[in-house]
Parts: structure tokens; sequence; C-alpha cells
């Protein structure tokens, strides 16, 4: 799984130099980042998609991410918790350098807070995982993160 800006050019170096170098650049600024993770079923495979958002206060954001593709059935609750397990393991790769450079982050999930909405199925377990890894968790619609930068991945 090879790390890209959200416009597509890949990373030419390792995700924690490209973070570290992006904390640095933005050294002044007030920054958060927020990772989320969304999927897409697609006939026989399922895509997976991961976004770091950097947020600027008052001055835009840039984004990295990343996709791979699965050939397992997943339940909805399966699926939904594999996107959460995947961000968790992206900020967890990542915290170090955000506790460094002390910059606030937040994980997000794609699942509904509402529970006419199928993926509100995992809401409960996501927001355990999130939260026990020490987290701040962000549901729908505030998850944006995964609803719209991962989601525009896999879409």
């Amino acid at each position: 799984m090879i790390w890209r800006k959200l416009e597509g050019e890949p990373l030419k170096r390792d995700i924690l130099v490209e973070v570290e170098e992006a904390l640095k650049a933005e050294k002044g600024n007030n920054v958060k980042v927020c990772i989320g993770s969304d999927s897409q079923v697609k006939a026989e495979i399922t895509e997976f998609a991961t976004a770091i958002v950097f947020l600027r206060e008052g001055r835009g954001g840039f984004v990295f991410v990343k996709k791979y593709v699965s050939e397992h059935k997943f339940s909805i609750k399966e699926r939904m918790i594999q996107e959460v397990s995947d961000s968790v393991q992206s900020a967890y790769e990542i915290c170090p350098l955000l506790d460094k450079y002390n910059t606030q982050l937040e994980v997000h999930a794609d699942i509904n807070t509402d529970p006419n909405f199928k993926s509100n199925v995992a809401f409960k377990e996501a927001m355990g995982y999130i939260l026990g890894m020490g987290y701040t968790f962000k549901a729908k619609p505030d998850a944006f993160a995964s609803t719209y930068c991962a989601g525009k991945v896999v879409s």
C-alpha cells in the first residue's frame, strides 16, 4: 500500500517521514490531524481507504491517503470494524510524531449515530475501540476524514 496525496501523486518517502516533514512545515500554525477510513463493496471485492487529514485553522488543509483491496466477504459490522482498525493502526503509527509536535488528533469512524442506518450496528464497538486507545472519537455527521476524504478514494 503506497501512501499518496489526495490528488493522486505518490509520496516519495515513508509515511512517517512525510508526516514529520508536514508537521515541521506547519510549525506556528494551529494544526489538527484527523484520521478516517472508508470502504466500498464492488462485486467480488471490497476497497478500503484511509485518510490522514491535516487541518490548518482558518487556512485549509491537505490529505495523505492509501488504498487496498480485499477479496474477503465482510458482514456490515465486520467491515465497519475493519475501517476503524485501519484508522487506529495509522493513528498508532503516527501518534509519537503528533505528541512530539503537540498536535491534536481525532479518529473518525464512517458510522452513523442514527440506529436506522446499517452502519450503526458497529457504533458501540467502534467508539469503544477508538476511545479505549485514548483517541478522540468522531462519527457521522462529524467524521469528514472517513466520510469525505477516504470516501472519495473508494467511490
